[in-house]
């Protein structure tokens, strides 16, 4: 009888254990990818095929073999980096450079600059649209998207947007792309046929959005809003459909097709995963804890593994201006890896 009572209690250990773990959530933290150096960051982009991640980090781009967790190499000369887009077919990768008003192409191989584009006033997000290929530089203060043709370099179109555009994502058959303007608190959608905004739709009652993902099996945007909600859009009508509550400084936003889980990233320090449940609401799965200020992430949807960047910072000084950034510690740069 004691023998039975002690299994007993033991199974019950495991499964409070088991249920504990649920409880937490599906994700938690693996490992940190060491990079160091110094200067800030923005976006980072996963190319699932080649294994490869590429992290914005001041005036480079530092390439990861996902396989490995090391780094592999490098693009130089990329001043006021934001975002990074590839195009495999065509051996080519692209990366905004904010504070040149270019597009740097890189070949993916060798990694070296093949050339430079001039965009309009301060590239930030950045896309690759395969069935045109042609890639589109979100342009911050130019309020505006640079058209390039991403075989040859050349400058197809510009289109004019209502604000100040924020990051973009694509529906392949609708041949629409989507992006948020910030400063407007509305989605535009693009298409890719005619370069022309085709919709225009509130976010209400979101504001100021940042981040974007898309859910294109069911036709539903996320989108990470400054008052710390993540809303869910019909990409079709542009119909708000629900909204979850996220942590405040949200710049980023994915979606993972497999699991169904979408993400917001926060510079408070959590990361939100959400899911749609079968009567089609939106809700909270998860609040992974992160360091604070690693506001950008990306999914891999081969490995559902998450990464996002972050250092760590000293206290600012006393005396400071109330807007003064606390300064970054040298050497601290580095990559979270998140898996299920």
């Amino acid at each position: 009888m004691r023998t039975f009572i002690r299994s007993f209690i033991v199974v019950l250990a495991v499964a409070a254990s088991a249920a504990t773990m649920r409880a937490a959530g599906p994700y938690s933290l693996v490992q940190p990818i060491v990079i160091g150096g110094e200067g800030g960051w923005d976006y980072v982009a996963v190319d699932s095929a080649a294994h490869r991640l590429y992290v914005s980090h001041a005036t480079k781009v530092v390439v990861i073999d996902t396989a490995t967790n090391a780094v592999i190499g490098e693009v130089p000369d990329t001043p006021g980096v934001h975002g990074i887009a590839v195009a495999p077919e065509l051996g080519r990768g692209f990366i905004s450079c904010g504070r040149e008003n270019k597009v740097a192409i890189f070949d993916l191989k060798s990694l070296a600059t093949i050339e430079k584009v001039a965009t309009g006033d301060n590239p930030d997000a950045i896309l690759y649209e395969p069935s045109r290929k042609e890639v589109y530089a979100f342009n911050g203060r130019g309020q505006s998207a640079t058209v390039i043709d991403a075989a040859s370099g050349k400058v197809t179109a510009t289109v004019a947007l209502p604000g100040k555009p924020e990051f973009a994502v694509e529906d392949q058959a609708a041949g629409r792309i989507y992006n948020n303007i910030e400063d407007k608190s509305v989605v535009v959608a693009i298409d890719v046929a005619t370069h022309a905004v085709v919709a225009t739709w509130p976010i209400a009652p979101g504001e100021e959005a940042s981040g974007l993902a898309i859910d294109t099996a069911h036709h539903r945007l996320f989108i990470g809003c400054s008052n710390k909600l993540m809303e869910m859009m019909d990409s079709a009508s542009g119909k708000v459909l629900g909204s979850v509550p996220i942590g405040p400084g949200v710049d980023a936003n994915a979606f993972d097709p497999a699991t169904g889980y979408a993400f917001a990233s926060s510079s408070d320090g959590t990361l939100t995963v959400s899911k749609v449940s079968e009567d089609g609401a939106l809700a909270v799965v998860q609040t992974l804890e992160t360091p604070r200020r690693s506001r950008t992430m990306t999914v891999d949807p081969a490995t559902h593994r998450l990464y996002t960047p972050m250092a760590d910072f000293s206290p600012v000084p006393e005396g400071s201006p109330a807007v003064t950034r606390p300064p970054m510690v040298p050497g601290t740069f580095r990559v979270m890896v998140y898996g299920m």
